[in-house]
């Protein structure tokens, strides 16, 4: 062969190796373009993770009562968040044992395991085995969907990967361990401590340690109050794990499987303050959202005492109970109420909304609005009172007649509880006595307007019937109504709005409200007293006298509706208010004798003897421009006499009496004697 042909070959060869080269580097270039186009594709969507710096999981809200107990919490998961700081190194050897023994080897994912769960879901036809590390089970819990796609594993990689770099190795746990779910509602090592073991993860055993850690990889499988042997098993082969790793000796991990396990499942909570809650929940809710309620931890510090609340429970069921045997009731169809604030503040301090929570959510102390028959009256007398009259004032207890053609005959004739009439009679034995018609009278006296007007400056909100049925308690009115206008005279004419929530903060100690008491002055104090001095006679001798054992200055009046429908007792001390409603939901007779005094006054003695048993007794403070002067029970007039029948009576200063405080003729006199 011709040196020319040789060398036609030879270039030839090498023409056709340069173009197989050029072939191969258009391959790997277009197999790297695809690549790279896939990746991009495949993660474009990736979230970043800087965030993850500022982690702020769905925690819950927690409710706290007026020294800081825990109420109620509120969440969608039961998360606490704990500093993995606090968390204990065998805690988490644990948990690294268990899920990811290479954990602070690898940089994110593992190509071992990766490749060893391949063959094995290969091997299936199926994916049975993920081989994800701690730190892509966070990328999964923090970003991705829980579906077994293989694009899904290989983003979870990349961002596994990613996180691994931005990340150390105790951040990623403790994002990992206040995120997982532990089962039986729990979510977070902190939670499930608790939940399981009734401590703190701070101070968990090691057997304790191994066996929350076998539960994220099936927390109903392994549930140790399920299946208790399931449990131990999963328990045992975690703590082999720690050993084989060198977490543990070999003595350590024959102690902790010989070891007895103490779990403390939560009992079920004691809704004690049902309504109360219910109505937290509510305001919060409505006021910042569902989202700040149930996911970003507030601390919600309410006014409630816990003592008196389950008091107020008690003594509400031991009330009702008595009247169900009484009257012989279908036991738990009868519903009362109970409602006790501070009277200076306004603080809620029990609310008892109905006899059970758990059947009815519908808060009587607030959203039921019912006739308060003569616990009305009160409200009328004051009014009279700022109108120029005394307790000392006379009006003629009789018979009088007012066009209503509402009636069958056309009229109305307003009658007294007892069906009599006593005459002329002072207006305190007519409070004290509760004088349907002397009180009617006084509305006619003072006017309607008036009336209506003073009551609402009292703290009545509902609306009021213009006619003088208003004299008989004939509007409706709320329990927390009626309390907060009798809250003014046992605070020096000052009204306070009622409230239940002291401050609430969020996760990072930023203050959402503070509730600041503002009392305003809604009526002269010296007529507040005046008032009161009167009431404290009901308990003394008149309609309110079953509470007289309390022993100590309390001013109240009672309520009865006609046919005996609603019962009411309000009373109160000069620091504390409470009141309470009975009656039936839907409205019918609780019996001739379930009156005020009987139906819900006990109610009410129970209650306060409970929370006032160890306070000092107080005294009503007598303000100035007040004045007492001796007058004759009968008439009304000063006089010097010694007998039953003289009384101290309070007067303005500017207004004492110099004679009888009416315009009643003798003739008039006679005709009642």
């Amino acid at each position: 062969m011709s040196e020319h042909k040789r060398k036609k070959k030879k270039s030839s060869k090498l023409l056709i190796f340069v173009k197989i080269l050029f072939v191969l580097f258009l391959l790997i270039l277009l197999v790297t373009i695809s690549g790279l186009t896939a990746y991009y594709a495949l993660t474009r969507d990736l979230p970043g993770i800087d965030a993850l710096k500022d982690y702020r999981p769905s925690i819950a809200s927690r409710v706290y009562d007026a020294n800081d107990e825990l109420l109620e919490e509120f969440f969608l998961e039961d998360r606490k968040i704990i500093p993995i700081s606090e968390v204990p190194d065998l805690v988490k050897y644990a948990f690294v044992a268990a899920e990811d023994s290479r954990f602070y080897q690898h940089k994110g994912f593992d190509p071992v395991s990766i490749f060893r769960a391949m063959f094995k879901n290969v091997e299936a036809g199926k994916i049975v085995q993920g081989g994800s590390t701690i730190t892509q089970q966070v990328a999964k819990m923090m970003y991705l969907t829980p579906e077994r796609k293989y694009i899904r594993k290989f983003k979870e990689a990349v961002l596994s990967y990613r996180i691994d770099r931005y990340l150390t190795k105790d951040e990623i746990l403790y994002l990992y361990l206040n995120q997982i779910y532990m089962g039986h509602g729990t979510y977070g090592i902190e939670s499930a401590s608790i939940g399981y073991f009734g401590k703190s993860t701070k101070d968990l055993t090691l057997p304790e340690a191994a066996m929350l850690a076998g539960l994220p990889k099936a927390p109903t499988t392994y549930s140790p109050f399920f299946y208790f042997d399931r449990a131990k098993q999963r328990q045992t082969y975690v703590l082999n794990r720690m050993m084989a790793e060198g977490f543990i000796t070999r003595e350590q991990m024959d102690t902790a499987v010989a070891a007895t396990l103490k779990l403390k499942r939560a009992a079920p909570k004691d809704r004690f303050a049902g309504h109360f809650v219910e109505m937290v929940r509510r305001y919060v809710q409505e006021k910042y959202g569902t989202d700040i309620l149930y996911k970003e931890g507030l601390s919600i510090y309410t006014t409630l005492d816990s003592s008196a609340q389950k008091a107020a429970r008690d003594a509400l069921m031991k009330g009702l109970t008595e009247m169900e045997e009484r009257e012989k009731y279908q036991k738990g169809l009868v519903q009362g109420a109970l409602y006790c604030m501070d009277v200076k503040t306004g603080a809620i301090i029990a609310m008892v909304g109905g006899r059970d929570f758990e059947k009815s959510e519908f808060n009587r102390t607030t959203q039921s609005r019912r006739q308060p028959g003569s616990a009305f009256k009160p409200l009328i007398y004051t009014a009279a009172f700022d109108k120029g009259m005394t307790p000392s004032t006379r009006v003629v207890d009789s018979p009088i007649v007012f066009e209503d053609r509402s009636q069958e005959d056309g009229v109305w004739k307003p009658r007294n509880f007892d069906g009599k009439f006593l005459g002329p009679i002072t207006l305190r034995k007519a409070l004290v006595q509760s004088r349907n018609v002397v009180t009617v009278k006084i509305l006619q006296d003072i006017g309607i307007d008036y009336a209506t007007s003073y009551a609402t400056n009292m703290g009545i909100t509902s609306p009021l019937v213009r006619n003088f049925s208003l004299a008989l308690g004939s509007s409706g009115v709320t329990l927390q109504e009626l309390v907060r206008a009798y809250a003014v005279l046992g605070n020096a004419g000052k009204k306070v709005k009622p409230y239940f929530i002291r401050k609430i903060v969020d996760r990072t100690g930023n203050v959402f409200e503070e509730t600041k008491v503002q009392p305003e002055q809604v009526i002269d104090p010296r007529i507040a007293f005046i008032t009161t001095h009167v009431m404290q006679e009901v308990v003394e001798s008149g309609t309110g006298q079953r509470v007289k054992s309390i022993g100590r200055p309390v001013a109240g009046k009672t309520g009865t509706t006609n046919d005996t429908r609603d019962a009411w007792f309000i009373g109160f001390t000069p620091s504390l208010i409470a009141g309470v409603w009975v009656g039936f939901d839907q409205e019918r007779s609780l019996g001739r004798q379930e009156v005020g005094g009987r139906a819900a006054a006990p109610i009410w003695l129970y209650f306060m003897e409970e929370v006032l048993k160890d306070k000092p007794v107080e005294e009503f403070p007598v303000p100035e421009g007040v004045v007492f002067v001796k007058v004759d029970q009968q008439t009304g007039a000063p006089t010097q006499g010694t007998g039953s029948e003289a009384v101290y009576e309070t007067f303005l200063e500017n207004a004492m009496p110099e004679k009888k405080e009416d315009n009643l003729t003798e003739e008039t006199e006679e005709l009642f004697r």
